[in-house]
C-alpha cells in the first residue's frame, strides 16, 4: 500500500522491478553463450566495489526518463530513491574498483565471464575521530537486505578453516599425513548480475557467503571516502 510504504518499501519495489529486467537480458546472453558453446572467463578478486545498482542499472537499460516520471505521477522521488541504497560493502579501495571496471569492461566487450569473489557482511567500517580517538564503525550494509542478488543454496561448498596435521601409517607401511580442519563453513553462491547496457551482455558476479543466508565472512577496512578513514 503506497500510502504506508516507507521509502526503503518504494526503493526495493523499484529495484526488484528493474532487477526482473537485467535478468531478462541476462537470460538472453547466457542463452547466446550456451548455443555458441563459448568458454567463459572466470576472474577471481578478494574485492568487487561496483557502487550502487540502482542509478546505473536504470541508465544501462535506457529508461530513467520513464520511470522517473512513473514515480512522479505517484509522488515519489527517483532521487530520494537512489540515495535510499546502501553501496555493497565487497572491499575498499582501488582493488575493488579495478575489478568491477573489469566486469563492466568485459560486458562491454561481450566477453563471456563471471567474476567470483566474497559476499562480505563487513567490508568496510566507518572511521570517525571522538574526543580525539578513533573510532570504527561497522558499515551494516546488509542490514534492509540486498535486492540486486539471488541466492542460490543449491550452490553450496564446504569451507575448511584453521587445523592440525595427523600421521598415520597405512596398511602399506607408507607413512601419511592428513589435514584436519578446526571449523568448517558452508559457502553458498549469491548471483549479481552486472549490466553494462540494454544491447550488452550480462556479466554475473557470483558470490560466496556463509550457508543459511548470513553471512559469517567477516572483513573489516575503513572507508576513504570519508574525512575520518584516511590515513
Amino acid at each position: 500500500m503506497p500510502a504506508v510504504a516507507t521509502r526503503n518499501d518504494a526503493y526495493t519495489a523499484l529495484a526488484l522491478t528493474v532487477r526482473d529486467r537485467v535478468l531478462k537480458q541476462g537470460v538472453r546472453t547466457l542463452e547466446r553463450y550456451a548455443k555458441d558453446d563459448a568458454r567463459v572467463v572466470a576472474y577471481l578478486s578478494a574485492e568487487f566495489l561496483p557502487g550502487p545498482h540502482l542509478a546505473n542499472n536504470l541508465l544501462n537499460l535506457g529508461i530513467t526518463k520513464q520511470v522517473r516520471q512513473a514515480l512522479s505521477e505517484l509522488g515519489v522521488s527517483l532521487d530520494n530513491l537512489i540515495e535510499q541504497e546502501e553501496e555493497p560493502g565487497l572491499g575498499n579501495g582501488g582493488l575493488g574498483r579495478l575489478a568491477s571496471c573489469f566486469l563492466d569492461s568485459l560486458a562491454s566487450l561481450e566477453v563471456p565471464a563471471v567474476g567470483y569473489g566474497i559476499r562480505y557482511e563487513f567490508g568496510i567500517f566507518d572511521q570517525t575521530i571522538t574526543d580525539g580517538c578513533q573510532v570504527e564503525i561497522t558499515d551494516k550494509w546488509l542490514r534492509f537486505g540486498n535486492p540486486w542478488e539471488i541466492a542460490r543454496p543449491e550452490i553450496a561448498y564446504d569451507v575448511p578453516f584453521g587445523g592440525r596435521t595427523a600421521a598415520w601409517t597405512d596398511d602399506r607401511g607408507q607413512y601419511r599425513v592428513c589435514w584436519v580442519p578446526d571449523t568448517v563453513v558452508k559457502g553458498v553462491a549469491y548471483d549479481t548480475p552486472i549490466l553494462d547496457s540494454a544491447s550488452a551482455p550480462v556479466t554475473p558476479a557470483a558470490l560466496e557467503g556463509r550457508g543459511g543466508g548470513i553471512v559469517r565472512f567477516r572483513r573489516l577496512q575503513p572507508r576513504r571516502l570519508l574525512p575520518g578513514g584516511r590515513g
